[in-house]
């Protein structure tokens, strides 16, 4: 289906007057709640992928498991293997009494070597100040050691037999959006994590790569496409609201990145980087815009003037994202924006499912 620019005027080279004057609430779309997957697809690779071809502005209807059939001899795949904690911890609050409230910590990010301080914020905020303990079990418990901004906290975790990741396992839950309106179950320890996932330290995880079985993968090496894995911790800062119309002045958290050397030779040898991932692109081209394989990056690309450019990556795979959120404005970014919305619009119309348990997307 056409749509869109001509494609004389594609956004593989010239950006539409319109993006010159861009605000947030351009990139704002009605979505009906029953549109916002609940659960994984029954498989795995069993999602539908919204195809968006930017030369020629057109669109194709299409299923996940045909990824390979855009992929060729040069390409290469990059998927990001951070892998989400189970972060979010209940437990009590010590207060010496028989009867203590309910309390839940929610581990953002650690701060020291051995895992026993770390980056949180807490529930219920106003009564968890520096001083005030949890205890998740008899054998696991955090100290609120200072307050930070927006509710964070640093915290102290103890664990009597000494290893605290294995204690966050053996207690913490998922940390499921709050768009998915139901508790984490057993299963989402599975399901929501890529199966090439192995770096822990995320709290979300990269939902274009939860689409991947180990045949997917296998099929996109023989249709030529070469496969580099890179890290980037998922923050909750990615998500985190946009409230400013003048979105250009939005300022993202950090997030840590990682590229191994031979991952990097063979991103920067490929004919066409194709990311799987928003996290993925930002990844590539953070590396490509400091020279540097690992670090921390902010890095946030937008439409319009000084949103930044596209070094490396010439397609991505990306889930579709929540309204008036820096992911949306990359993806747009990409497409171009009058092309992105027009696609979201229509994959509302044809009910595509939404969000990290939902449908996906490939731009090429």
């Amino acid at each position: 289906m056409a749509c869109g620019l001509p494609s004389s005027l594609s956004p593989l080279t010239i950006r539409p007057l319109s993006e010159l004057f861009l605000r947030l609430s351009d990139f704002d779309y009605h979505l009906p709640e029953d549109l916002i997957a609940q659960e994984p697809p029954a498989e795995r690779d069993g999602a539908r992928m919204l195809v968006l071809h930017r030369a020629s502005q057109h669109w194709e209807d299409r299923a996940f498991r045909d990824l390979p059939e855009y992929l060729a001899p040069g390409d290469c795949l990059v998927l990001n293997d951070s892998r989400v904690l189970p972060s979010r911890l209940f437990g009590k609050r010590d207060t010496g009494q028989p009867d203590s409230a309910d309390a839940e910590v929610m581990l953002i990010e650690p701060l020291t070597v051995d895992a026993t301080e770390w980056r949180a914020l807490v529930r219920p905020g106003r009564k968890l100040r520096v001083g005030a303990t949890v205890r998740f079990d008899a054998r696991f418990s955090a100290e609120i050691l200072a307050q930070g901004v927006r509710g964070e906290r640093t915290v102290r975790l103890i664990a009597t037999d000494g290893d605290i990741y294995s204690a966050i396992e053996r207690l913490g839950h998922m940390p499921l959006p709050p768009y998915i309106k139901r508790q984490d179950r057993t299963e989402d320890r599975e399901r929501y994590q890529t199966v090439f996932a192995r770096e822990r330290g995320s709290v979300a995880a990269p939902t274009a790569g939860l689409h991947f079985t180990g045949e997917t993968l296998e099929r996109c090496e023989r249709a030529g496409a070469k496969v580099a894995r890179v890290t980037l911790h998922v923050g909750l800062g990615t998500f985190q609201p946009m409230e400013r119309e003048d979105f250009e002045n939005h300022r993202l958290h950090f997030e840590r990145y990682s590229i191994a050397e031979d991952a990097w030779a063979k991103i920067r040898a490929a004919k066409r980087v194709v990311a799987v991932g928003t996290t993925s692109v930002r990844t590539a081209e953070a590396a490509m815009l400091t020279g540097e394989h690992s670090g921390v990056t902010n890095l946030f690309i937008h439409p319009g003037p000084g949103g930044g450019e596209f070094r490396r990556v010439g397609a991505m795979l990306t889930n579709f994202h929540l309204p008036r959120t820096s992911l949306l404005l990359l993806i747009s970014a990409f497409a171009g924006a009058d092309f992105a919305m027009s696609a979201y619009r229509h994959a509302v119309k044809e009910r595509y499912r939404f969000f990290s348990y939902g449908d996906c997307m490939l731009i090429v």
